[in-house]
């Protein structure tokens, strides 16, 4: 080796030794720098798992760490950094990492609330700057508002938002305004998917035509909400009359103080054997609070006979029993009656004579045919009953062609007249029927479009021929004949439309 060695010259061997000991010292710093590399990259992989991210990618330089990767949002890369922050310098960390780009920002729910009272409109929410073609701006909505109420002032609260309205806002919003125009005591609550309606009526009949009105005019894909209330009626006299008889138990009129005592009454209705759900008035006029105590008892007794008949009329009480009873089941129900009702009521009670036992042929009747005709037949006192019978059935069938034949009877019972036309003006109420008047009742048969029918013919019945008397109402309700709900709901108005248009093309000239 010596010998080798010996040719090279001092320089040389110098130069040699400075090469080997260069390479000696990178062997040994790319050696530190893979150890550098791989523990940084444990420690921070180690920690990042821990934390549960996974979009972040380690490259390890050195000492240099980059970061690549998307993060969600600018916090949690923020949080990332500092993070890493922990475990090695900061210096050390070359951020490359991306970021979401921010989503657009969602529109806001756009919303109208119309409130109007007597003294004026307000108008509170939020509207689009630019509505679209078919809907109103703010400007438009606001002046249409105040059209519908002249003479009073304004209340605008509505702001605007720069965003594109929803396809139904422009329908929504119409008919919110439409609403509004129609209900003098109202709020209107109009969203693009959803108008709420709530209202104050001045009669059940009125509520009942709003609400079919409105469900008319309700736009597609809008859903409508109503709430529209009626004031309670007032009711005189106060009546109900419950029967039971061989068609099964039924109620002529109900009527009620409260929801609570309704519910107490149909109840007991319900134990007594009648079907389904049936009308019962809440109104005000009732004679004393223990109104529903009293019915649910009479009901009970009625169930009880088995044949029979209660009407309330105010705080007087008639209890009509048919002949099928015996005369120890009658006084039985009479006695526990008198017993047991609030002192507020007075009670007479009637045991009803077999049919061969009726004294007296005399009778009157009447009849009222669909095509609107009044025939009158049968027994009058006089020549004066007669014209003011004829006068006040002209009056009452107002635009009927009335027939009257009648035979005067100066034989016949006191109180005749006023039975006569208290039976007439009781037939007025259905749409087509039959009156008969004898000495010992007053029956009233007919078909009627109307669910209070029936207990306004009750009403008059029982108010003017007073207590202790008796009368049969056999009045049915049918829906066909009701103004109101005889209407085409909006799909089958389509429905007619499509059918119409299948049967012969529309053209256009």
């Amino acid at each position: 080796m010596s010998q080798l060695l010996r040719p090279l010259s001092t320089t040389t061997l110098a130069v040699l030794a400075f090469i080997l000991a260069a390479i000696l010292m990178v062997s040994v710093a790319f050696a530190a720098a893979l150890v550098i590399e791989s523990r940084t990259e444990k420690v921070v992989a180690t920690r990042l798992a821990a934390a549960g991210i996974d979009w972040v990618t380690l490259d390890p330089d050195g000492l240099r760490l980059h970061l690549t990767g998307t993060a969600p949002n600018e916090a949690a890369r923020f949080r990332i950094v500092n993070l890493i922050g922990t475990l090695i310098e900061s210096s050390r960390i070359s951020d490359q990492l991306d970021v979401v780009p921010a989503s657009a920002i969602e529109a806001p729910d756009f919303s109208v609330q119309m409130l109007r009272t007597e003294d004026g409109i307000q108008l509170i929410g939020l509207v689009p700057e630019t509505p679209g073609e078919d809907a109103m701006t703010e400007e438009a909505l606001a002046e249409a508002a105040a059209a519908l109420s002249p003479g009073t002032e304004l209340t605008n609260l509505l702001e605007t938002a720069d965003y594109p309205a929803p396809a139904t806002w422009g329908p929504a919003l119409a008919f919110g305004l439409e609403a509004l125009g129609r209900l003098e005591q109202s709020k209107i609550s109009v969203g693009a998917n959803l108008v709420e309606v709530t209202a104050i009526s001045h009669s059940a009949e009125e509520k009942r035509a709003m609400e079919s009105d409105l469900r008319g005019m309700a736009p597609q894909g809008v859903q409508l909400v109503l709430d529209i209330s009626a004031p309670r009626p007032v009711i005189t006299p106060f009546t109900l009359r419950f029967v039971v008889d061989a068609e099964g138990a039924r109620f002529d009129s109900c009527s009620a103080d409260s929801e609570r005592a309704q519910a107490q009454i149909l109840a007991a209705a319900a134990a007594a054997g009648i079907s389904g759900r049936p009308f019962c008035t809440i109104g005000l006029g009732t004679p004393t609070p223990r109104w529903a105590e009293a019915v649910v008892l009479a009901i009970a007794k009625v169930a009880e006979l088995g044949s029979a008949s209660i009407t309330f009329s105010d705080s007087d009480v008639t209890l009509l029993a048919g002949p099928e009873v015996t005369q120890a089941a009658f006084d039985k129900v009479v006695g526990e009656l008198e017993t047991a009702l609030p002192d507020a009521f007075s009670l007479t009670s009637t045991l009803e004579k077999p049919a061969a036992a009726i004294e007296g042929p005399a009778e009157f009747t009447a009849t009222l045919s669909e095509d609107r005709k009044v025939e009158l037949r049968g027994r009058l006192t006089d020549t004066l009953q007669r014209d003011a019978v004829d006068a006040f059935a002209r009056a009452a069938f107002e635009g009927a062609e009335v027939l009257t034949a009648t035979r005067l009877d100066t034989t016949l019972p006191d109180g005749w007249p006023l039975r006569v036309l208290t039976g007439l003006e009781a037939l007025a109420e259905v749409d087509f029927g039959t009156l008969l008047v004898r000495a010992d009742t007053v029956e009233v048969t007919g078909v009627t479009g109307s669910l209070e029918a029936r207990g306004r013919i009750t009403q008059i019945l029982s108010g003017k021929l007073g207590q202790g008397a008796t009368f049969r109402v056999n009045v049915r309700y049918e829906e066909a004949l009701d103004p109101i709900a005889s209407l085409p709901t909006p799909e089958e108005c389509a429905a007619d439309v499509n059918a119409a248009i299948a049967q012969k093309k529309i053209t256009f000239t």
